[in-house]
C-alpha cells in the first residue's frame, strides 16, 4: 500500500533516478514528502524558480543524455516551466516533469480552485512528446514505465505526468512495472542503402551535414566524410560530432562557400534548416541523403532518398555499402575546404572582442569541459568560433533560442557532471532572468563559472532597432552593481578587462567547488555583428 506520492518515487528509482529537481508547493506535498523520505537513495535539488527547475533538467539531460527529472506545481509554477519544456522539445531531450492537479473532486469543473487551469493536460501536450494524467495511485507504476519509453524511443522528446493534488497522499495497492527500455530503432532498407551509396559514390562535390542528431555517431560520420572527403557542416547542435580540429570540419559560414559546388548533400540526424533559413538556396540539380530516426523528418524538407533508422547504426551500414564502391579513401573536397576554413577564420579573426574571449575561454577550459552558450553577441559568435572538439560539449537551446536559460540550465550540467569545468557565458539582460539561481548555486556548492559580458542592453535587440528603425525602445539597461550583486550572494565576484586576464581567472576558477562571477565590461558602441556569418544567405 503506497501513497501516489511514494509511487512515484519508487518508479523513478526503478527507472535509475537519481536526482529530481523540484520546487515545492500544497499541490505536490506529498511527493516532496515521499522524496525527503527516500533521502540516501534519491537527491532533490531545490532551485529559486520553477524555470530553473526546468532547466537544470536540461542540462542534466543534455550533460548525460539520460533521462532527468524536474518537479512543480500546477497551473502558474508549470507555465513558469513550460519554456524549459518547450526547450527540451526543440532539442529532442528525454526530461520528464512532474506536476500536480486540482483535487480528483475538483477536476475539470471549472470553480476557481487554486492554480486551476483549463485543460492543463492539453497544454503539456503542446510542449512534450507524451503526457498524461495519472487518475489513481495505482496506475503510477505502469505511467512512468510508459513515460520512460516514450522519452527514449525514436526520436527522444520531453514527457508530462499530472496528478491530482489529493492522489499524492492517497494510499492504493501499487505493483512493480518493471523498466522495457525503449523500442528498437528501424532499420533503413537495403534497397535505400544502395540507392543512397550510388548517389553520394557518384557525386563530384558531397556535402555532409549533421545535426544533433547525430551526436551518439561521430566514428562513423568521420568514416564517412574520409571516405568521400565531403565537408561536414556543423551548427550549434551539431557540433563537435566532427571534432572542429579536423580538415573537414566546418561551420555554417565556411560550409556556405563550398555550398554552391555541391551536387550531393547528405543530412544526418539534422532538421537541414540551415540551406533553406540560412543559406537561402540550393544549387541546381542538387540531391539529398537523409538519415533520421523520424519518419515525418522525411517529408519536411527536400529528400530524394530517405534512410529511416539510428544515426550510428544506419551511418555504418551507408558506409559498409560505399566501401564496396569506393574502397580507397578519396581526396574529394580536402583542398578546396582548408581554403574555405582559412577563409573564414580570417574574417572572424574581425570579430573583436568577441572573438578574443571565446579564445581565452577556449584556452583555459579543460578539453573535457563544457561550454553553455547564451542569446548574448559571445554566445553567437561561439557557433562558429569556438573550437568544439565532442558532441554535446557546446551546450545549447538549439533553435528554441531560449534567452535567459543559460546560467540555470549550466547548473544541470554541473551537477551531473561535478568532475567537469562547466563555463556559462551571458549577457547582462540574459543573466537578470535567472541571476537569484546563484543563492542555488552557493547552497549547493555548485562550481559553475559564469562570464557575465554587461554592454548595459540587450545588445542584439538595440543594435537592430537602431538600423531598422533609427530609434531604441526597451533594449537600453540600467544595470545594478553586479561585483555588489554577486557578493551579497556569497558568491566569488570579479571584475575582468581583457582576454588574458579572462584566461588567468578561468583557470583559477576551475579550481574551485563553489560558484564564480567573472564580470566583463564591454562597450556596445564597437561590438561588431556576427550576423553576416550566422546568416551568409542574406536576413
Amino acid at each position: 500500500m503506497l501513497t501516489g506520492g511514494e509511487a512515484l518515487v519508487e518508479a523513478l528509482l526503478a527507472h535509475g533516478v537519481d536526482t529530481v529537481f523540484a520546487l515545492p508547493g500544497v499541490q505536490t506535498y506529498g511527493l516532496l514528502d515521499a522524496l525527503k523520505r527516500a533521502e540516501g537513495r534519491i537527491r532533490v535539488i531545490a532551485p529559486r524558480h520553477e524555470q530553473t527547475c526546468a532547466y537544470l533538467a536540461l542540462g542534466y539531460a543534455q550533460a548525460t543524455g539520460r533521462p532527468a527529472v524536474f518537479s512543480v506545481v500546477p497551473g502558474p509554477g508549470l507555465l513558469n516551466a513550460s519554456a524549459g519544456l518547450l526547450t527540451a522539445f526543440g532539442r529532442n531531450l528525454p526530461v520528464l516533469c512532474l506536476t500536480g492537479e486540482v483535487p480528483s473532486a475538483w477536476l475539470g469543473k471549472g470553480r476557481g480552485h487554486l492554480h486551476e487551469m483549463p485543460d492543463q493536460l492539453a497544454m503539456l501536450r503542446q510542449v512534450t512528446k507524451w503526457s498524461a494524467l495519472i487518475p489513481e495511485p495505482a496506475q503510477a507504476p505502469a505511467l512512468v514505465a510508459e513515460a520512460f519509453r516514450q522519452m527514449q524511443s525514436g526520436r527522444p522528446g520531453p514527457v508530462a505526468l499530472e496528478m491530482p493534488w489529493d492522489h499524492f497522499l492517497k494510499r492504493a495497492p501499487c505493483v512493480a512495472v518493471a523498466p522495457t527500455g525503449p523500442e528498437p530503432a528501424p532499420r533503413a532498407e537495403p534497397a535505400a542503402l544502395a540507392e543512397a551509396a550510388r548517389l553520394l559514390a557518384s557525386a563530384r562535390a558531397p556535402m555532409i551535414m549533421v545535426g544533433g542528431g547525430a551526436a551518439a555517431a561521430s566514428a562513423e560520420v568521420r568514416a564517412l566524410a574520409e571516405r568521400l572527403g565531403a565537408p561536414v557542416v556543423a551548427f550549434r547542435t551539431g557540433l563537435g560530432v566532427l571534432p572542429s580540429s579536423h580538415e573537414l570540419a566546418h561551420t555554417i559560414f565556411s560550409g556556405h562557400a563550398l555550398w554552391p559546388a555541391t551536387d550531393v548533400l547528405l543530412g544526418i540526424g539534422t532538421r537541414l534548416e540551415v540551406p533553406d533559413l540560412r543559406w537561402r538556396s540550393r544549387p541546381a540539380g542538387l540531391r539529398t541523403v537523409r538519415i533520421d530516426i523520424d519518419a515525418r523528418e522525411f517529408g519536411r524538407a527536400t529528400t530524394d532518398v530517405a534512410l529511416h533508422g539510428d544515426a550510428a547504426a544506419t551511418a555504418a551500414a551507408l558506409d559498409a555499402e560505399l566501401a564496396a564502391l569506393v574502397p580507397v579513401p578519396r581526396p574529394g573536397r580536402r583542398a578546396a575546404s582548408a581554403v574555405a576554413r582559412a577563409a573564414a577564420a580570417e574574417r572572424l579573426a574581425s570579430l573583436r572582442p568577441q572573438i578574443d574571449y571565446l579564445r581565452a575561454i577556449r584556452a583555459a577550459l579543460p578539453a573535457d569541459g563544457y561550454f553553455v552558450d547564451e542569446m548574448c553577441q559571445v554566445g553567437y559568435v561561439s557557433w562558429l568560433g569556438l573550437p568544439v572538439e565532442a558532441p554535446g560539449q557546446l551546450v545549447t537551446t538549439g533553435h528554441q533560442g531560449t534567452l535567459g536559460y543559460g546560467f540555470p540550465t549550466a547548473l544541470g550540467v554541473k551537477l551531473a557532471r561535478p568532475g567537469r569545468a562547466v563555463v556559462s557565458v551571458a549577457g547582462d539582460g540574459g543573466f537578470l532572468f535567472a541571476c537569484a539561481e546563484l543563492a542555488t548555486a552557493r547552497q549547493y556548492r555548485i562550481g559553475v563559472v559564469v562570464v557575465l559580458f554587461d554592454n548595459g542592453a540587450f545588445g542584439n535587440v538595440r543594435r537592430d532597432q537602431q538600423q531598422l528603425f533609427g530609434r531604441v525602445i526597451g533594449a537600453e539597461l540600467d544595470n545594478p552593481d553586479f561585483l555588489a550583486l554577486g557578493a551579497a550572494f556569497g558568491v566569488t565576484t570579479l571584475r575582468v578587462e581583457s582576454p588574458a586576464a579572462l584566461e588567468l581567472e578561468l583557470r583559477a576558477a576551475f579550481g574551485r567547488d563553489t560558484p564564480t562571477l567573472l564580470v566583463v565590461p564591454v562597450d556596445r558602441e564597437v561590438e561588431p555583428s556576427p550576423w553576416d556569418l550566422i546568416l551568409p544567405g542574406g536576413r
